[in-house]
């Protein structure tokens, strides 16, 4: 399998939130979010170690919780991100011990995604090259013109919701990350920066209960799913 590490990007703004805090330290089933997603990835076996990308005014308080309170032995390094998701990404790859050969990507904001579903992007990240993990879109989805109407209507056995985490070969991401930088491509997520240079990445199958915190009705969504989840 190789050198395996994680970038776990947190450098988001929080701006839907509206609580005027950083939604990584938003309490959790009593512990903040960015410590449950970090606490998944101290627990896979194949990882050696991730990085960590913040805004550029946290970077010392987050190591230091990481490293003090919440026991992140497996932290190598806590970087600040850019402008853009993009660009965080890119700064906690080159971040990266030179060595690593599988890059996992993960939204620090996604606290219920389980061991299990790591391991599996991993293994299938080491045979496929890129790999992300998702989920069948359960609702009919239309396609709109600029004005607000139907333009057609996507079938939706074809159709998947992608979440994190991602993971790809260390040189396919990079080099797919310096294309897109030299052609000032944007994307929202690294899967598409890959597919632009006509690579194709591999669907992994992930759980709907594996949320992106992003509004305050996110986060009381995970709250009831956490509860569901350790009480069965």
């Amino acid at each position: 399998m190789g050198s395996v590490w994680a970038v776990v990007v947190a450098a988001g703004q929080s701006r839907r939130m509206s609580k005027g805090i950083n939604k990584q330290l938003l309490p959790l089933a009593g512990r903040p979010v960015l410590a449950h997603s970090l606490a998944v990835l101290e627990a896979v076996s194949c990882l050696e170690g991730f990085v960590l990308v913040v805004s550029a005014p946290d970077v010392a308080r987050f190591h230091q919780l990481a490293k003090e309170k919440w026991g992140c032995c497996k932290l190598s390094n806590v970087v600040h991100g850019g402008d853009r998701r993009q660009d965080s990404v890119w700064e906690g790859l080159c971040a990266l011990p030179s060595n690593t050969q599988t890059v996992l990507v993960h939204d620090g904001a996604r606290p219920l995604v389980c061991v299990e579903q790591v391991e599996k992007v991993v293994s299938e990240a080491v045979r496929w090259g890129a790999v992300s993990l998702a989920v069948p879109v359960k609702d009919t989805v239309k396609e709109s013109s600029p004005d607000g109407f139907v333009v057609r209507t996507l079938a939706r056995d074809l159709l998947w919701l992608t979440q994190t985490p991602q993971a790809f070969s260390y040189s396919l991401l990079i080099d797919a990350h310096c294309r897109a930088r030299q052609t000032h491509t944007v994307a929202t997520d690294d899967a598409a920066l890959v597919e632009a240079m006509g690579y194709r990445v591999k669907l992994v199958e992930g759980s709907y209960s594996n949320i992106k915190i992003t509004t305050p009705e996110d986060l009381a969504v995970a709250e009831a799913l956490w509860q569901i989840k350790n009480q069965s």
